[in-house]
């Protein structure tokens, strides 16, 4: 992204190929099985192709994946595979997933740019650029910015937009744009007068909020029992999917060599239990599964432990939304659509980029478009659909819906068999 080289943000590039795999044994090659994800995937991705270009039903990733001859379910490292390759993507499993809609957020990126990914790790934070782009347009403790201020309520009429803060002050604005994320906007923290719409309420609440936890242990780097030439250490518990299932190094070239700081993922429903308990409880948990794959002598008691609850922040309630299964264009056009005088961005707003951050960006940057054309030159909002039908037809996947790019696969010929 230019915005990260501009403002010389710090990262390293995350070598996919660079993973070692485990069980409750110990270390145990099953590699082999990432291909045979990605042979059942090229299907995967076709069959998409087809539910698109040609108005077919939706179904569940999962469906796909075993239409495409994936059937991981009995199976614990085959389904310690497909968690790496869909939920640690995706942050929630292929049974909440839409099979056309993953691979439409899938493609958009990553052959739209790049299939790379970086792994940011400068001290200054992620937002070093969000800061460095508000400084060219705000001053110093400037009024227009407000800090450290909850929204309480929202109320809005044809006139204008007025907000309540939990402080008692309010700022009143001829329109508002709404970026609260849908785990905010689906839970009770904030109010709207009058109710936003029942399209609007449904377009809200048929969208998930998917939670990706990220949980870090600093060991002496004196004793640092992991083969630091590799990023990744992909672990299959016998009994349960998803349960600290990948863990990454950053002890190594490139990111904080000598650190002694090693991390694991976990998302959904492994999230909200770790989120819910006691530290000590997942970090007794989290070291039982290091010494089953490393050996109980080899595993010191880390110097360090920490990790966010994503779930129980009342500003994020989550990290980012995910599309379920059979949910159309349309609706989602009323979960981004404007509602009156106040309008919604975020990267759930996006309906090629849900979840990445330049979804976020290019929503910000359209309906900020929007707001301008409104003001100089009486346009319209955006579209809404009241009462909503069906499925959505090909030459429906365009900008009036949310979709910048042509469709994805006739763009890309992924429906070409």
């Amino acid at each position: 992204m230019r915005e990260a080289k501009k403002y010389n943000l710090t990262n390293t590039y995350s070598d996919y190929d660079s993973i070692a795999t485990f069980n409750e044994t110990g270390a145990v090659n099953f590699t082999y099985l990432l291909d045979d994800y990605e042979d059942a995937y090229s299907t995967f991705e076709q069959d998409a192709g087809d539910i698109l270009v040609q108005n077919l039903q939706d179904r569940s990733a999962r469906s796909g994946f075993r239409l495409a001859g994936w059937r991981p379910e009995k199976d614990a490292a085959a389904q310690a595979v497909e968690w790496w390759d869909f939920d640690f993507e995706y942050a929630v499993p292929p049974e909440q997933s839409s099979h056309e809609f993953a691979v439409v957020n899938n493609n958009s990126t990553f052959y739209q740019w790049s299939n790379e990914n970086n792994f940011v790790l400068d001290e200054r934070g992620f937002n070093a650029f969000i800061k460095g782009e508000a400084a060219t347009f705000l001053n110093d403790q400037d009024p227009r910015l407000l800090l450290n201020t909850v929204v309480a309520n929202i109320s809005y009429d044809n006139s204008g937009v007025k907000i309540d803060n939990q402080d008692g002050s309010c700022v009143q604005a001829d329109y508002a744009i709404c970026t609260f994320s849908v785990g905010v906007l689906q839970s009770d923290a904030i109010t709207f007068e009058p109710e936003l719409p029942e399209w609007k309420q449904k377009g809200i609440e048929t969208f998930t909020m998917g939670t990706y936890t990220k949980i870090f242990l600093q060991f002496p780097p004196d004793q640092v029992f992991w083969n630091t030439s590799y990023q990744f250490f992909l672990y299959a518990d016998p009994t349960r999917r998803g349960y600290y299932p990948i863990f990454q190094s950053l002890d190594g070239e490139g990111f904080l060599p000598g650190s002694g700081i090693i991390f694991v993922t976990v998302v959904e429903a492994q999230s909200y239990i770790v989120e819910a308990q006691d530290d000590q409880i997942t970090k007794d948990q989290v070291l039982s599964v290091l010494r089953d794959m490393f050996g109980d002598e080899n595993v010191p008691q880390p110097i360090a432990f920490t990790y966010p609850r994503w779930s129980l922040e009342p500003w994020a309630y989550g990290s980012y939304s995910s599309w379920p299964p059979g949910t159309t264009l349309e609706m989602h056009q009323n979960l981004r659509a404007n509602v009156g005088r106040v309008f919604f961005a975020g990267e759930a707003t996006s309906a090629q980029y849900f979840g990445f951050l330049h979804g976020a960006w290019y929503e910000g940057q359209s309906v900020g478009r929007k707001l301008a054309g409104l003001i100089t030159a009486n346009q319209t909002g955006e579209v809404h659909y009241d009462p909503l039908y069906g499925t959505t037809f090909e030459e429906e996947y365009n900008a009036t819906n949310g979709f910048i790019l042509e469709s994805t696969f006739s763009t890309y010929g992924l429906n070409k068999k």
